[in-house]
């Protein structure tokens, strides 16, 4: 009988292109080719599709970030079917064959939105992960907390600024936003990756904050700070009917000198460390576990989410948000929470391909 096909896709049309890709290659790198045939496709900054290298590795060198080659063949999906078609100039176009999953390694908008969730599940394809609402709306900060609190997890107080508020009402809204009282972090509503992110403590960096966030959404969320440790759970679906199991909790710490969790901090060496299990009372483990999978069941996410808290100085965990694609290189949180927890890198992308070739394409 012929293995399963795998098609990794990864790259996108966002700021979140080259952390797809590093993500991707720690995928490649641990997909059992004796298992499954793997083809890795790359989706280029301009929205090109094309056939990748299934030896590359992705990242940082010298400072710079990794990108899709274009070099590549294009690729197409035809429609009524799951068979890749492969367009090399000066070729006849090649048939791959049909794909049995896809394991989209994406993030950030135009991904890990719902955006190819809702074209693999036009095509009727299986893919690895959560489905379009749930990735819609886990990508959108003030929907996920509008969700979340509904769920009864204890969220922080914050204030959303659309694009016709900020164009049309600048005043007001800076108003409402400084009654959450300073510091308050302002972010881009649907980016991940701490992109867009800074810290105001004034009426001028709050200003200048916004306008920096609107650079990668015009629509954005400003949160009150809140004092607390950061601490964070992964969630993983059962192969059965078993409800979804957490792993143990890890404590994230931010590392020379940055103020808080940014791009930087996420992705350098040596910027951020994280202590598996974290040094919590047994109790708050416990119930940290339990609203990790409240969280992941509330959002109907599949597959894998990463679920984020604050640790309070009075011994409240306060939700912060949820991943439903988390960083994904071998030695991102939740990769690294799942190996402490007893699932190794391998074991667990292999989870998360069986979870995804178990589903019926379609509404479930």
């Amino acid at each position: 009988m012929s293995k399963p096909r795998v098609a990794v896709v990864f790259g996108g049309r966002n700021s979140e292109h080259a952390v797809s890709l590093m993500g991707a290659g720690s995928v490649l790198d641990a997909i059992d080719r004796s298992k499954y045939e793997v083809i890795p496709i790359g989706i280029a900054q301009d929205g090109r599709w094309v056939l990748a290298a299934s030896d590359q590795r992705y990242a940082i060198e010298s400072g710079e970030l990794p990108v899709v080659d274009t070099t590549g063949a294009a690729l197409a999906l035809p429609s009524g079917g799951s068979a890749l078609v492969a367009y090399d100039a000066g070729s006849i176009p090649v048939e791959l064959g049909t794909v049995d999953v896809v394991f989209p390694v994406m993030h950030g908008p135009f991904a890990e939105d719902g955006t190819i969730q809702g074209l693999l599940e036009m095509a009727g394809v299986r893919y690895v992960g959560s489905g379009v609402l749930a990735s819609a709306v886990g990508m959108d900060k003030a929907h996920m907390k509008t969700v979340m609190a509904a769920a009864g997890l204890p969220t922080g107080s914050y204030v959303v600024i659309r694009d016709r508020d900020w164009r049309l009402g600048r005043e007001l809204v800076l108003k409402e936003a400084e009654e959450l009282g300073y510091p308050v972090f302002v972010k881009p509503a649907r980016a991940g990756s701490s992109q867009g992110i800074s810290k105001a403590a004034d009426r001028a960096e709050l200003e200048a904050a916004v306008e920096f966030a609107r650079q990668h959404d015009p629509k954005v969320i400003v949160e009150a700070a809140i004092v607390g440790r950061e601490l964070e759970c992964a969630v993983l679906e059962s192969l059965g009917d078993e409800p979804a199991a957490a792993s143990m909790p890890g404590e994230v710490k931010v590392e020379g000198g940055q103020e808080f969790f940014d791009f930087e901090a996420k992705y350098y060496p040596d910027q951020m460390s994280l202590t598996v299990p974290a040094d919590i009372p047994a109790e708050t483990a416990q119930e940290l576990r339990a609203m990790a999978v409240r969280a992941f069941e509330a959002l109907d996410c599949e597959g894998l989410a990463r679920v984020d808290f604050f640790y309070t100085s009075d011994g409240k965990l306060v939700f912060n948000e949820i991943n439903t694609m988390p960083g994904f290189t071998s030695l991102s949180v939740a990769p690294q929470l799942w190996a402490a927890s007893g699932l190794t890198y391998p074991e667990l992308v292999d989870r998360l391909i069986q979870l995804a070739l178990s589903r019926s394409p379609g509404l479930r």
